[in-house]
């Protein structure tokens, strides 16, 4: 399986070239799946999924003319028989994954089923991540969080320091979490961005020496492009890869 990890989705020609590419056809040729599952578990998550389902979010992914596009919900997927779902998954060009909460995200695709069925999807079939998504494909992840995660999400590999963002107007928790390990490095995403005030350049090179893999710090017009394991950047914006 083909990826291309964003932080904020198809924000760009580049990016949206890349995704043509790994797709091997037009987009208006290919049949994708939305996940929306990570948003569910911050408040007003369900308005969310709609917006972003129906291409209303501030982030581009289900709205870009798919030949169809379905929803694959991986909450309700342990309570159905696989036949009723895994066909569908094997025959969609793309699994677009959604932002929100990686470590919620990461429990359901555990749960669900779909993080040992990912590597066993044909080979052009493309994971698209968005924020959330992408963090969560990885093998090793960290996020914050202002309040500790709770115990249902799933094995926490560390909970961290608690440290104030630059602004200096709420203590958050660096979480470090287990992925799925579609890829062999990890994601920062949001770099820099002026909502995400603790994502910044020197956060995520803290954030990063906690990470045993190589790491991407990426920002909104950033996206990792993966092929048979060999990750590409492809960047109209800022981005910095660490070393472990």
């Amino acid at each position: 399986m083909r990826a291309l990890l964003t932080s904020s989705g198809i924000t760009n020609s580049s990016i949206h070239d890349a995704l043509v590419d790994l797709l091997g056809k037009p987009v208006s040729e290919s049949n994708a799946l939305f996940i929306p599952t990570a948003i569910y578990s911050f408040p007003g998550g369900p308005g969310m999924a709609w917006r972003a389902m129906c291409g209303q979010g501030s982030s581009r992914l289900s709205d870009l003319g798919w030949k169809s596009l379905g929803i694959l919900e991986l909450s309700v997927l342990p309570s159905i028989e696989e036949a009723a779902w895994v066909p569908t998954v094997r025959d969609a060009d793309a699994l677009l994954v959604w932002g929100g909460d990686p470590l919620f995200l990461a429990n359901w695709m555990r749960r669900s089923g779909l993080t040992d069925l990912l590597p066993t999807l044909r080979s052009e079939a493309v994971y698209v991540g968005v924020s959330a998504g992408s963090i969560a494909v990885t093998s090793t992840f960290v996020e914050t969080f202002v309040e500790p995660p709770r115990g249902t999400d799933g094995p926490l590999k560390s909970e961290d320091v608690v440290f104030a963002t630059p602004r200096g107007d709420i203590d958050r928790i660096l979480v470090t979490g287990q992925g799925a390990g579609l890829v062999d490095f990890a994601v920062i995403p949001h770099l820099e961005h002026p909502h995400h005030p603790d994502a910044s350049l020197a956060n995520a090179e803290k954030w990063a020496a906690r990470i045993p893999a190589p790491t991407y710090a990426i920002d909104d017009e950033t996206a990792i492009k993966v092929v048979d394991g060999v990750p590409q950047v492809v960047s109209e914006g800022q981005w910095k890869l660490f070393q472990p």
